[in-house]
């Protein structure tokens, strides 16, 4: 007989753990998907292999990683069922990732879907009613099992089927933890995160720089925004010069290296050659540049930028500062922005 398999939704977190192990438990082949966006968990598609071995090695879970960026920007403009304490769209995006999840059973030969969802547990998305909702409109009526919860719902075709052993699944609900903990040491998990919301779209500041975009309320409209964009807009001081000119400056070694990672072609690098200090990036210069006569005075400014923000020195005359383009590398002595440009210039939200 055919072994039966399941795509199971996986958060990294306790939760859909357990869902996954408990279903696996039951006699189904589980294989997990983690979705990513720049909103959460991008960086795992560096290596998604390492990621990938890391999850079978710690916890036994086979691990599929599936970027669902561009579709994501789409759903920003017009959630259906709108936002939540700030810029995330929490129902539609589960019924998004339900979505892609659902058409990927094809794919992998699965009859039906997993998840770690517990009723009662988080006060917009997994609310009974809620629950409900997420599985109509991502098309996946009697499809989408959520074992730490089956008891007090009602059987899905993999329990009416067979598949999996209704007895053998939990009646979880509520917000309390102590179940989940006790069921992951019989299950051998003792390093696992603590519940905590991981999305930047539910961070009150910098969801609020993301929001401003989609509200045309920015230097890039929202039907030009790119995956590139949101991740500049996640790094850094952001700074918007006159004339529509986005700044973004490093605050450490780490994010110097993200911006020099993250810059295009169309983008323009500065850096101090000969002191410690930032890197900046000019978003989307050159094109700008080309068709203006500010050139001089927006290099300037971004080089006065980079040397506000770097290791103070007692010669205060000036600091050179490379700048990277397309057709090479030359210096302008850069120097300290007043304070009064600065704050001006600076994005606070």
């Amino acid at each position: 007989m055919k072994k039966i398999t399941a795509l199971a939704l996986y958060s990294g977190g306790l939760d859909s753990m357990l869902a996954a192990k408990l279903v696996a438990s039951l006699g189904v082949r589980v294989l997990a998907v983690k979705f990513v966006t720049p909103f959460f968990d991008y960086g795992l598609l560096e290596d998604p292999e390492k990621y990938k071995q890391d999850v079978k090695e710690k916890y036994g879970i086979e691990v599929l990683v599936e970027d669902l960026s561009n579709n994501y920007l789409d759903l920003l403009h017009h959630p259906s069922h709108g936002f939540g304490k700030n810029f995330n769209p929490c129902i539609d995006c589960k019924i998004l990732m339900f979505s892609r999840a659902k058409a990927m059973l094809a794919e992998y030969d699965a009859s039906f879907l997993v998840t770690g969802e517990v009723i009662g547990q988080r006060p917009m998305s997994q609310r009974r009613d809620t629950l409900r909702v997420i599985e109509r409109d991502s098309d996946n009526d009697g499809l989408l099992l959520r074992p730490l919860s089956a008891k007090l719902m009602n059987p899905t075709k993999a329990e009416i089927e067979g598949w999996v052993d209704r007895d053998k699944l939990l009646d979880f609900s509520g917000r309390g933890r102590s179940r989940q903990i006790k069921m992951a040491h019989e299950y051998g998990i003792t390093d696992f995160p603590t519940p905590a919301g991981g999305c930047t779209l539910a961070d009150p500041i910098l969801s609020t720089r993301i929001a401003k975009i989609y509200a045309d309320d920015f230097v890039i409209k929202a039907d030009e925004i790119t995956v590139t964009d949101i991740r500049f807009l996640l790094v850094g001081r952001q700074f918007l010069l006159p004339g529509g000119y986005w700044v973004i400056l490093g605050r450490n070694e780490k994010e110097n290296m993200k911006i020099e990672e993250l810059a295009e072609e169309n983008d323009i690098l500065f850096h101090m050659p000969d002191r410690p200090g930032p890197t900046a990036l000019l978003r989307n210069a050159k094109s700008m540049l080309a068709s203006g006569d500010k050139t001089d005075a927006i290099l300037q400014g971004t080089a006065d930028l980079v040397v506000r923000y770097g290791k103070k020195v007692k010669d205060d005359s000036g600091e050179g500062v490379n700048i990277t383009e397309m057709d090479g590398e030359h210096t302008v002595l850069g120097k300290r922005l007043s304070e009064q440009l600065c704050q001006e210039w600076m994005i606070k939200s």
